[in-house]
């Protein structure tokens, strides 16, 4: 397919590559700046613009991975055509392209990007929706040349999975930055937890999250707890989140319903 990139940030970057890789055209990329526009083309061998108005109308399908935010003003500055035009975001809902675009839906791919990880796209989710079946069909045909795991979800699912990514992705990398802190406040390397990390990713892969679930707050160990929240006396704000959530633990375990 013939393919014009709305965006040059992470989620472009290794998509745009991929698409290319797997043999479709990338005919153009638009970033609002002219840094990023020039560094992603020149990655995919296209013509580039920062100008909205000037986007490749010869075209298959219009790709906007750019910010929840900007994604209004986008679709208000161009000029959209019969074209098939398609956001990648998880918690847009596919009728904001409504006024704007005959053809439209979502391409949402279901991971974390950073732009110069290579990754691979077969094992990564998916997610697409579309205004009408034919348009499915031209994403499906799109997602299956670059992933081998499509899933048909509606804009409530989509924003259901994004919800439960910020839990497990971007809030347990917070956690896992607010360890390092503490670690090195008492001269210790990151290094010692990555094995823990890692076994703790694996045993959620393998069986439920709930069902795997340990330390002081699922035995309901108030003196280990109670330590631990004297040790982040001079954290406050951790201290009550440490708090917080073990409440959280303790309460879902001491309501055991077999659900875990």
């Amino acid at each position: 397919m013939r393919i014009c990139l709305i965006g040059a940030g992470n989620l472009a970057t290794r998509l745009g590559i991929t698409l290319s890789e797997k043999g479709h055209q990338i005919v153009q990329v638009w970033s609002r700046t002219i840094k990023s526009a020039t560094e992603l083309a020149s990655k995919l061998g296209c013509e580039y613009t920062t100008d909205l108005t000037s986007i490749a109308s010869q075209t298959d399908i219009y790709i906007i991975a750019v910010t929840d935010a900007a994604i209004p003003t986008i679709l208000a500055k161009g000029s959209w055509g019969s074209t098939l035009v398609v956001h990648t975001a998880g918690s847009i809902p596919m009728d904001i392209l409504a006024p704007w675009c005959l053809n439209y839906g979502v391409f949402y791919p279901f991971q974390t990007f950073t732009a110069e990880k290579k990754i691979d796209f077969d094992t990564i989710p998916v997610c697409l929706e579309a205004s009408t079946p034919q348009n499915l069909e031209v994403l499906s045909e799109l997602a299956r040349s670059v992933s081998g795991d499509i899933k048909f979800l509606d804009s409530d699912q989509r924003q259901q999975i994004h919800l439960a990514a910020v839990f497990v992705c971007n809030f347990v990398n917070h956690f896992y930055a607010i360890g390092e802190e503490l670690l090195r406040e008492k001269g210790i390397g990151f290094e010692i937890l990555k094995p823990l990390i890692l076994e703790t990713a694996s045993k959620a892969i393998l069986q439920s999250p709930g069902s795997s679930q340990t330390g002081p707050a699922v035995r309901d160990d108030k003196i280990i707890i109670d330590k631990h929240l004297t040790l982040l006396n001079t954290h406050p704000d951790l201290k009550n989140l440490y708090a917080l959530i073990s409440e959280r633990i303790i309460q879902t375990h001491k309501n055991y319903n077999g659900i875990f």
